[in-house]
């Protein structure tokens, strides 16, 4: 079957369903657009069953719905599920983007709006993959679900219910998914990896009420000068994270991991060329994509207390506060890392002080062997239309709901992704390269087939 042409022929109508998904502003973080989250599931239901599935169903939750459908005909072959999400990240700062978010804009061979490339165009790809392959064949090689979700963007807190409730429904024997990137342009990558995460905020407090800097200071303890104080005990000199025990569960990098980053041939001048960077800095070592992918950190995303306003006003300030996430690995269990940080910012603590933490989010890292069938056919199908095949990688970011995926169906997840790292997904101007729309719907056959 010549699916190029079929692409082809049909890439404008396909373009216009999928600015009719990106015009949606299905933002499930912020409650006044709960409804436009329902509006996307509603659409995507809509297009699964345009495409062919069967036994669609939107399952409502505590939050945002789930939208299921299945495709179970071939007898005796694999079955792959194939999860997404519908959801998106707020759009702030509005006036940073060159055209509205949710009115999608075609330049340069991009296709701009929020959700662009994380994660309805990717998602899209999926679904008219499927309905190709039916159309033109009117059956398909593999038996195949759909999970799609409208919480990812928000942590996914009603999915693992669902899934634990649903075992048999979802069951599968690979987890398909595309919401990661390429390395770079022509140059295809399978995550195999996630860094797990967790997070918390931190509140220093001193006096009863902010205080004239005057009259008091330098005779009562200042709220920001004993966080500064304390944020700083993080960390040694050599950019190791100093809390006692942070490392445990943490494997070393072996010389064959090492041989696998080094073939990324990542470019380290042109990265600080890129973000104005005289040089880069981290855990001493390990290269750029040793950090990023294999080891753990401990991040501050945000510190704040005291006067914040034009000019000066001479004042200690009685709370500071800060906003702390960790990128786990290996065996690092979250809520360890969590007590162990908590114990190690009471036991730095100033005198005078007063500490109030929050611990928040927990998820475990996620890792999958590269030799297993179902991945190998997935670089086989990236190199059969890209010309490359695709590297292994680990990833730094985080997808907390795959290990729970992979966990509860035993399944490989297999992580497919088609999007670029400086497509601006979560910032302004958020956009999807065309060139890997087209590529991405012909990988994506052809995976489905050679399974």
């Amino acid at each position: 079957m010549d699916y190029t042409t079929y692409f082809q022929n049909h890439r404008e109508s396909h373009l216009n369903e999928l600015e009719e998904l990106l015009s949606i502003p299905s933002i499930s973080a912020l409650s006044e657009h709960k409804s436009d989250v329902g509006k996307a599931a509603e659409w995507i239901a809509d297009a699964l069953r345009r495409a062919g599935m069967e036994s669609v169903e939107i399952h409502p939750t505590e939050g945002h719905p789930i939208v299921y459908a299945e495709h179970l005909h071939a007898p005796g072959k694999p079955t792959v599920l194939v999860y997404g999400h519908y959801d998106v990240q707020p759009v702030d700062p509005l006036e940073l983007w060159e055209t509205p978010p949710f009115e999608p804009s075609i330049r340069d061979g991009k296709l701009y709006a929020r959700g662009a490339t994380d994660d309805k165009g990717q998602v899209f790809l999926h679904i008219k993959a499927v309905e190709a392959i039916l159309k033109q064949e009117q059956k398909l090689p593999v038996n195949i679900k759909f999970c799609i979700e409208g919480e990812e963007e928000v942590t996914s807190p009603n999915l693992p219910g669902f899934l634990k409730a649903n075992k048999e429904k979802l069951a599968a024997d690979a987890v398909l998914i595309s919401d990661t990137a390429l390395l770079e342009p022509g140059k295809p990558a399978i995550c195999i990896g996630l860094r797990g995460l967790c997070s918390l905020e931190v509140t220093v407090g001193t006096a009863n009420t902010d205080l004239h800097s005057g009259t008091y200071g330098g005779g009562v303890s200042n709220s920001l000068h004993a966080l500064v104080s304390l944020l700083a005990s993080l960390h040694d000199e050599q950019g190791r994270v100093a809390v006692a025990g942070f490392y445990e569960g943490v494997h070393e990098l072996t010389a064959a991991m090492r041989e696998e980053f080094s073939k990324q041939q990542f470019n380290e001048d042109k990265l600080k060329a890129d973000l104005g960077l005289d040089t880069l800095y981290g855990e001493e070592g390990y290269s750029f994509v040793e950090r990023t992918g294999a080891r753990p950190t401990l991040e501050l995303n945000g510190v704040y207390g005291g006067f914040q306003g034009e000019g000066s006003k001479t004042v200690i300030p009685k709370e500071a506060h800060a906003k702390i996430t960790c990128r786990l690995v290996g065996d690092q269990d979250p809520q360890d890392m969590l007590d162990k940080i908590e114990r190690h910012l009471r036991n730095h603590l100033q005198p005078g002080a007063k500490l109030k933490i929050e611990q928040l989010e927990k998820a475990r890292a996620f890792s999958c062997d590269s030799t297993n069938p179902m991945l190998q056919k997935a670089a086989d199908a990236y190199e059969k239309v890209y010309g490359t095949r695709a590297l292994f990688t680990l990833d730094g970011g985080s997808i907390p709901i795959v290990e729970q995926l992979s966990f509860v169906l035993s399944a490989p997840a297999v992580m497919m992704g088609f999007g670029l790292p400086d497509e601006n997904l979560h910032a302004p101007n958020e956009h999807f390269n065309l060139e890997n729309f087209d590529k991405g719907l012909l990988t994506i056959v052809e995976y489905l087939k050679s399974l």
